[in-house]
C-alpha cells in the first residue's frame, strides 16, 4: 500500500510537470499580444471564471495586484446577476475556462463583447465557444489531468496558474517593477520588511550600553547584563567608538588573568569593531553579521558618533531571518 501511495504521488507530479512544460508551445504571438494589451491598457484587468478556474483567477488577481498591475476578480455566476457593473470602459477582461463551454461563460461572453472591452480567453479547448469569441486566446490545453479518472481539474488548473504567473512576470519587467516597489505592497510581510526596514527602526528599542576606556570589570559586566545585548561599546568623551566588549571578551579575559581587581575595559576591548549606520537596510546588517560570524553591530550616525547596538535577535524578532 505504501508503495502504491508513493507511486501515485510521483505520477501526479510527473503529469503536472508535463502540463507545465507543454505551455512552452503556447508562449507565442497570442501570448505577446495579451501581455502588450494589458500593459498598454489604461484600466484594470478583470478576471473571471467558474468553478476551479474561478479559484485560479483569484490567485492570479492577487499576484497581479502585488506586482504592480491593478486587477480585480469577478465571479462568472455573479457577473450575470449584477457584478458586471465592476467592469469599466478601459478594463481588459480575462475569462478563464478549461472547456470554454460552461453555461455561465456562454452567457457572459456576449455581454462583455457588448460592453466593448477587450476579451482575453484562457482556455483548454481551442475549438470551444470561448476560444472562438475571445479577441485573444491563451492556450492552456493539457493532454491529461493528473486525476486517475482524467476528470478532476488538476493538471489543467496548474497550467492556468503558471500561465497567470508568466503574464505577471512579463508585466513586472515591462513596468520595471523593482524590489522597492514590491515592498510598498507588502509592508507587513517578511519579504517587504527586507526591502524597507532599516537599522534605525530596530536599534532605538534597545538599551544603549556604553562604558569609558577606564571602566572597571564590575562596571562592564553590569552594563552588559543590564542591556541584555551581550556587549557594550567603549567610547571616548566625544562619543566616538574606541571598541567593543562582548560577554565572550569578558570570559576570555577571566581565563587568562588571575588578579581581576585592576582589570579595566581597555584590557578587554576589541578594537576596530564592525559598525553600521542608521539608514542602512536591516537585511544588510544581517549580511554583515553572517559574514563576520558575530551577534552585534555598533550603530553610528553620520558624525561617526555612537548611537546604539543592533543584535541578531532584533532581526529574528522582525522576521528578517
Amino acid at each position: 500500500m505504501e508503495t502504491t501511495i508513493l507511486q501515485n504521488a510521483l505520477k501526479t507530479i510527473e503529469l503536472e510537470a508535463e502540463a507545465i512544460k507543454g505551455l512552452t508551445a503556447f508562449v507565442d504571438d497570442s501570448f505577446r499580444k495579451v501581455v502588450e494589451t494589458i500593459h498598454q491598457s489604461k484600466g484594470r484587468v478583470v478576471i473571471s471564471g467558474i468553478g476551479k478556474s474561478a479559484i485560479v483567477g483569484q490567485k492570479i488577481v492577487a499576484t497581479l495586484n502585488s506586482t504592480g498591475t491593478p486587477a480585480l476578480f469577478m465571479h462568472a455566476a455573479d457577473a450575470i446577476h449584477g457584478d458586471l457593473g465592476m467592469i469599466q470602459p478601459d478594463d481588459v477582461v480575462l475569462l478563464i475556462s478549461k472547456s470554454g463551454e460552461s453555461p455561465e461563460v456562454k452567457v457572459l461572453v456576449p455581454l462583455i463583447r457588448n460592453f466593448g472591452n477587450k476579451l482575453i480567453g484562457m482556455v483548454g479547448q481551442m475549438q470551444s465557444f470561448l476560444a472562438q469569441q475571445a479577441d485573444i486566446v491563451l492556450n492552456t490545453t493539457v493532454s491529461q489531468e493528473a486525476c486517475p479518472n482524467n476528470l478532476a481539474p488538476t493538471a489543467s488548473t496548474t497550467a492556468q496558474m503558471v500561465m497567470g504567473d508568466t503574464i505577471a512576470v512579463c508585466l513586472m519587467q515591462l513596468n520595471k517593477f523593482s524590489g522597492r516597489d514590491f515592498a510598498k505592497y507588502h509592508p507587513g510581510g517578511s519579504l517587504g520588511k527586507r526591502m524597507y526596514l532599516r537599522v534605525s527602526d530596530l536599534y532605538i528599542h534597545n538599551e544603549k550600553p556604553e562604558v569609558g576606556l577606564n571602566a572597571s570589570l564590575k562596571e562592564v559586566i553590569m552594563v552588559i547584563s543590564k542591556s541584555r545585548l551581550g556587549a557594550t561599546a567603549v567610547t571616548d568623551t566625544d562619543k566616538k567608538v574606541l571598541g567593543i566588549i562582548t560577554d565572550g571578551d569578558v570570559r576570555r579575559m577571566l581565563e587568562r588573568v588571575d588578579d581581576i581587581s585592576t582589570v579595566r575595559s581597555s584590557d578587554m576591548l576589541s578594537v576596530h569593531p564592525k559598525t553600521i549606520t542608521t539608514e542602512v537596510l536591516a537585511v544588510e546588517a544581517l549580511e554583515m553579521l553572517r559574514k563576520n560570524d558575530i551577534s552585534q553591530l555598533i550603530v553610528i550616525n553620520d558624525q561617526q558618533e555612537y548611537t546604539g547596538l543592533i543584535h541578531l535577535h532584533d532581526l529574528v524578532r522582525e522576521g528578517i531571518i
